[in-house]
């Protein structure tokens, strides 16, 4: 008798497969095709303490003139109504916070004065930001350690912390059809390209295709929008089953431009059900995390 593993990896598209390279001679991104810049970007990450889990949400978005930066911190992400209570903005480039949430002393440090951008709003270097919950070092970002390290002392050299990963990234945009991101699905996994693109076929605009096309490869199509607003895809991704999922309903049925959305999700098991799991693995013993990328786009392509 063949495994479960076997089953469902024969079901799945396999990014490194012929499936994958057979397809990849269609033009990844043509010159004149230049994706949309994300508005703002939201990466929620899980802290494991001594006695509870905490979520650390940081939110990058360009502002008028600036990038803006802000937090939240939760007990639990099940609510989003008491997740969102907790926002508090950090509205310099340079300094500190400290407040009270989930029964926790927060201190955060930041530093974005010399940070560097590239086309969104989460900077890529020169930054740091670093979360302490009652004087436990929860979350170290960027690539200024030394400079973090300075900021109080015996920062670094308390107990070893329990681990934080992050467990979902959100990017917001508007424009253009063409959406451009990096990501990982694991830990130990590789930094993933991922470009969907929702154009116009030989038809004209009037008849978008969708394409997901993961490291310069193209994965798959789905066309004939307009009846296929919603669907799904599995994907078999660094030995894992992401489940892709499009609904694109608001684009063609809304009058005022809506939002579409697409996201990749890791499975939590090979025999989870598809987009019917609740946000309790830690009550079913499941040590590994699952991962979202959740895209958001404000454009209307008919």
């Amino acid at each position: 008798m063949r495994s479960l593993a076997t089953c469902y990896s024969e079901h799945a598209i396999k990014v490194s497969d012929s499936y994958c390279s057979g397809l990849s001679n269609q033009p990844y991104l043509s010159p004149e095709q230049s994706p949309s810049i994300p508005n703002a970007v939201t990466c929620i990450y899980k802290k494991l303490l001594s006695q509870k889990s905490l979520w650390i949400a940081l939110t990058w978005c360009n502002k008028l003139l600036s990038q803006g930066l802000s937090i939240n911190i939760s007990d639990s992400v099940s609510i989003p109504s008491k997740f969102n209570a907790n926002f508090h903005h950090l509205p310099k480039t340079k300094g500190s916070k400290t407040f009270q949430s989930c029964n926790s002393k927060i201190k955060v440090f930041w530093d974005l004065s010399s940070a560097y951008y590239d086309t969104g709003p989460e900077p890529i270097s020169g930054f740091y930001v670093v979360v302490l919950v009652d004087s436990e070092l929860a979350l170290l970002l960027g690539d200024m350690e030394e400079a973090a390290a300075s900021l109080e002392d015996g920062l670094f050299t308390k107990t070893p912390t329990l681990k934080s990963f992050m467990v979902s990234r959100s990017e917001h945009f508007s424009g253009n059809a063409i959406y451009s991101t990096k990501t990982k699905f694991s830990e130990s996994g590789k930094a993933h390209d991922i470009l969907i693109k929702c154009i116009g076929d030989d038809e004209g605009s009037k008849n978008p295709v969708l394409s997901v096309c993961i490291d310069n490869k193209m994965i798959f199509q789905a066309k004939r929008l307009r009846w296929n607003f919603r669907g799904n895809q599995t994907i078999f991704l660094d030995g894992l089953l992401v489940d892709m999922m499009w609904d694109l309903h608001d684009w063609f049925f809304k009058e005022s431009s809506g939002n579409a959305v697409f996201m990749f999700r890791t499975r939590s098991g090979l025999d989870s059900r598809l987009w019917l799991e609740e946000n309790n693995s830690s009550q079913k013993g499941q040590d590994r995390a699952e991962f979202s990328l959740l895209i958001c786009a404000c454009k209307n392509p008919g």
